[in-house]
């Protein structure tokens, strides 16, 4: 049976050096809201791996206080998979200032790992772009499959969404329930075809990091 590649979104997630001692905590948070854990390895940073890293803040009044702390001590670097990986993830982490995340979002990861701005406990990519750069800046053997444009998406659509859309309306036509729309959307869930073949607990540890 000829295997498929299915495209997952993939973002980067950091447990920065002052939320290290609770990566075991943050991890299980991680894998019980949905993501898989596919690549991970700690590592410390040398002040210019920082700097190029957060390169897109440089010039900023905090960039030398935000590269000085990443350095600072072992990091947890991890590539995370999911439906919307860093939408998700996102919403996990909460607002990048750690007080402003206590006041407006007390249950998330940096309002209950973080202290302040700098000190926020964990780092997400905002955008596919600048997943792809950190990931590849992490992980550097790591191929990213781009989700396809134009008419590329429109044969990815074809060959790999349609079907499945095509069977989950014919079931309901047969089942006729009484929320549709809402069936459909728990049939898809159940019947994904793009969750990936990761085993559960199953962690791909790359070779130590050489940093």
């Amino acid at each position: 049976m000829s295997s498929v590649r299915i495209f997952v979104e993939c973002t980067l997630a950091i447990i920065k050096p002052d939320a290290v001692d609770k990566e075991a905590e943050i991890e299980d948070t991680i894998l019980q809201s949905g993501f898989n854990i596919v690549q991970r390895r700690k590592m410390l940073l040398s002040p210019e791996q920082a700097s190029e890293f957060y390169a897109a803040y440089s010039g900023k009044l905090f960039y030398p206080s935000l590269t000085a702390h990443l350095c600072s001590g072992p990091l947890v670097a991890m590539m995370l998979t999911r439906h919307a990986a860093i939408k998700q993830w996102n919403e996990l982490l909460g607002p990048t200032d750690s007080q402003k995340a206590k006041e407006t979002h007390p249950k998330s990861l940096r309002a209950i790992y973080g202290t302040d701005k700098i000190q926020n406990a964990l780092h997400g990519s905002d955008c596919f772009n600048t997943a792809e750069r950190e990931i590849h800046f992490m992980f550097p053997n790591v191929t990213i499959e781009p989700f396809p444009a134009d008419q590329a998406a429109v044969d990815y659509l074809s060959k790999f969404v349609n079907p499945t859309l095509l069977i989950g309306l014919t079931e309901i036509c047969k089942r006729k329930p009484a929320d549709p729309i809402i069936w459909l959307a728990d049939w898809l869930l159940e019947h994904n075809p793009n969750s990936p073949e990761v085993k559960e607990g199953e962690v791909k540890e790359p070779p130590e990091c050489t940093f």
